[in-house]
């Protein structure tokens, strides 16, 4: 089997420049990308028994990482063409364990057809999803990864660290909002480390972090998601105002009274409401 080269060699040889429209940061170092895949393991070993998504591969430093330790099936979608030549590489070294799959992430992972391209990637089987996803696409992404939360065992995302804050604030604290509650009404969601800027090449403006996030395996059925999206996302839009004045245009004339039905002082604004408090809310909105 031929040597295979280095992130940093293959980069040189295909002239791969980082492509800010594409929200490309590129790492070489390998110890740690290895560093991020250990902390998908949970209680095994290794990714033996898993198949992994990675979204935006480039040039395949966190690919060979997770296929140096083990995984069974690792499905890359990569849009830039230039990194695929590069990925091919990885491929013709590590064979059919990995799989690369051209395109935009967004369009393949389509929440309004969920049957269409991304469901015949793994069928009803359940995977991981580990990625340094590109940074203008990566809270659309997670929302569209949600819609899939019943395959998916696990995700361990590198994204902006003010991003990871949003995922993980709880009540009252500054960075809690929309990103927070439905997600963690999803799933649970923690920080594990932020990211050294010089790790990548060309070290970023922003500072990064990696968030685990794992699906949970009962939610309360009686939610809908459409109108927990809809009475946060009106709470969360006139966040400095009081709950009472946020809500007006959902609940309308009976704002007060749900709103004191559901034990929520109507003064309160919408960063000191519950998860549970927003998912009373929407319990209390018609159809209509």
């Amino acid at each position: 089997m031929s040597k295979l080269l280095s992130t940093a060699e293959l980069v040189k040889k295909y002239q791969l420049d980082s492509k800010k429209s594409l929200g490309q940061n590129f790492i070489f170092d390998k110890n740690f990308t290895d560093k991020i895949v250990r902390n998908t393991f949970g209680n095994a070993s290794d990714l033996s028994d898993y198949e992994i998504l990675e979204i935006g591969g480039g040039p395949g430093s966190l690919s060979r990482s997770i296929l140096d330790a083990g995984a069974k099936k690792l499905i890359v979608i990569e849009k830039d063409r230039r990194c695929i030549l590069a990925l091919q590489e990885l491929k013709n070294f590590y064979g059919n364990r990995m799989e690369i799959i051209e395109g935009d992430a967004l369009e393949i992972i389509d929440d309004d057809n969920l049957q269409g391209n991304f469901n015949k990637l793994f069928g009803d089987k359940k995977f991981k999803i580990i990625a340094n996803l590109p940074y203008n696409i990566g809270t659309p992404l997670l929302f569209k990864f949600l819609n899939f939360r019943k395959q998916i065992i696990s995700m361990h995302l590198m994204l902006q660290k003010e991003v990871v804050q949003r995922i993980v604030a709880k009540t009252n604290e500054d960075h809690y909002g929309r990103l927070a509650v439905m997600v963690n009404f999803l799933c649970t969601s923690k920080m594990l480390f932020t990211v050294d800027k010089n790790v990548f090449t060309p070290p970023p403006k922003i500072t990064s972090a990696i968030v685990e996030i794992i699906p949970k395996l009962e939610i309360d059925e009686k939610i809908d998601l459409k109108k927990l999206q809809k009475v946060v996302a009106f709470a969360f839009n006139q966040r400095r105002k009081m709950i009472k004045s946020a809500l007006k245009n959902v609940f309308f004339e009976k704002t007060i009274m749900i709103l004191e039905s559901c034990n929520i002082n109507p003064q309160a604004r919408a960063e000191q409401l519950s998860i549970e408090d927003f998912c009373n809310l929407a319990k209390n909105l018609n159809d209509n």
